[in-house]
C-alpha cells in the first residue's frame, strides 16, 4: 500500500514523523506541500478523509493567517479552503496518508496510527524525547 507525506523540511515535527516512518522500515512518497502544493480536489479530500473541518487544518503560526482574517468565524469553509491554496504556508503539517488512515501528525508519533508497521526500536524525536517502540 502507497504511503505518502506532505512534507516541510524546515518543521521539525515534520523531519522528526519522516525519521518515524523511517523507523519504520517504509519509506513514503514525500510532497513537499509548499513546492508542490495539492490541488483543491487533493486537499479537499485530505480533509474528508481526516473526517476534519478545513478550519482544523489552518496553521496559525508564521504564516499570514491573521493578516487575511482567517480567525473570521463566519468564512465558510470553501472560503478557508481558497486561502489554504492561495497560501500552502497555511496547510498544518505534517497530513500522512498510510494503509490505516490519514492524519494530521501533531504530534509526530500520531503517525503510528496510520502505518501498518510498528517502530522496529525505540525512536528519539530532534527535542530529546523517545517514542517507544511498544506504543
Amino acid at each position: 500500500m502507497s504511503l505518502t507525506i506532505y512534507h516541510n523540511p524546515a518543521c521539525g515535527t515534520s523531519r522528526n514523523t519522516l525519521a518515524l516512518i523511517r523507523a519504520t522500515g517504509s519509506e513514503p512518497e514525500v510532497i513537499e506541500y509548499l513546492v508542490q502544493p495539492p490541488s483543491r480536489d487533493e486537499l479537499l479530500s485530505l480533509i474528508e478523509r481526516m473526517n476534519i473541518a478545513p478550519r482544523d487544518l489552518l496553521r496559525q503560526k508564521g504564516t499570514p493567517y491573521a493578516d487575511l482574517g482567517l480567525d473570521n468565524e463566519t468564512l465558510t469553509d470553501d472560503e478557508l479552503i481558497d486561502a489554504m491554496i492561495e497560501h500552502p504556508l497555511l496547510i498544518n503539517r505534517p497530513i500522512v496518508v498510510g494503509p490505516r488512515g490519514v492524519k494530521l501528525c501533531r504530534p509526530s508519533e500520531l503517525v503510528l496510527d496510520v502505518l501498518d508497521q510498528p517502530l522496529r526500536e525505540p525512536f528519539v524525536k530532534e527535542d530529546g524525547e523517545v517514542v517507544s517502540a511498544n506504543g
